[in-house]
């Protein structure tokens, strides 16, 4: 999964944005998305410098679902720290008091940004740019919080046939986030589909017909860990209904 980074220029008047691999920043986070649990008071993430010659600030701040920055209820603790050539640190997104009042019986989209900031370069006419990573952060009330052997709910997701599209349906109070489509789980990726992310109790269409994808759709999402998981659906008339495909076998 690709992270989306933005790429600010320091020096001079034109701003640009680029969609890159974290691996070529120089800070690097250690996770592609952050579940806050409601029962915890803050929640730390790893970051590392990669640079081995120079040392870089470390910037980091919450965005909430429209992508406003925020300071509540969930802030970023330090907002800016120097991490020195090839070492490690951690940042914490703490929880204040409004967190209490999020929805408690479905999860809350946020975003949390980590921008690295290089050294003032000491070279007429240097052009720096700083590396954005912007990564979703689900904050998840404490009745939802799941346990490693649960059963993963993106399983209970429906598919209806509206036409030559297929309508997804989460009854679920967690998002689901779908990054493939396939007429087949070996088969390949739909030439339409557009990954999507569909909200708790909510609707989302796909792109890819059902002309492409057949009456046993294959889906893929993306599961606490950044895994991905893939779900094959069977058709009745035009309800769908989902099973891991490596219980299929």
């Amino acid at each position: 999964m690709k992270l989306k980074m933005k790429a600010p220029l320091i020096t001079g008047a034109v701003l640009c944005a680029l969609t890159a691999q974290s691996a070529f920043a120089a800070i690097a986070l250690d996770r592609t998305r952050v579940i806050y649990n409601g029962s915890q008071k803050s929640i730390s993430l790893n970051v590392s410098n990669e640079n081995k010659q120079l040392p870089y600030l470390a910037q980091g701040w919450i965005e909430d679902a429209k992508g406003d920055k925020i300071t509540s209820p969930l802030t970023v603790l330090p907002p800016v720290q120097r991490i020195e050539p090839g070492a490690k640190s951690q940042v914490k997104v703490q929880g204040l008091p409004a967190a209490a009042q999020l929805p408690q019986d479905r999860e809350s989209l946020f975003y949390f940004n980590l921008r690295e900031i290089p050294p003032r370069s000491e070279k007429p006419n240097t052009l720096q740019i700083a590396l954005q990573t912007r990564i979703k952060l689900f904050y998840r009330p404490k009745a939802l919080e799941t346990a490693s052997g649960d059963t993963p709910w993106q399983e209970q997701i429906t598919l209806t046939k509206q036409g030559d599209r297929y309508e997804v349906n989460n009854p679920t109070s967690y998002f689901v986030t779908l990054v493939d489509a396939k007429a087949s789980a070996k088969g390949e990726s739909a030439k339409e589909f557009e990954p999507l992310m569909v909200e708790p109790k909510g609707k989302s269409v796909l792109k890819a017909g059902v002309s492409a994808l057949g009456n046993s759709p294959v889906l893929t999402y993306i599961n606490d860990y950044g895994a991905r998981p893939q779900l094959q659906f069977s058709c009745s008339g035009n309800s769908c209904t989902a099973t891991p495909v490596n219980k299929t076998h």
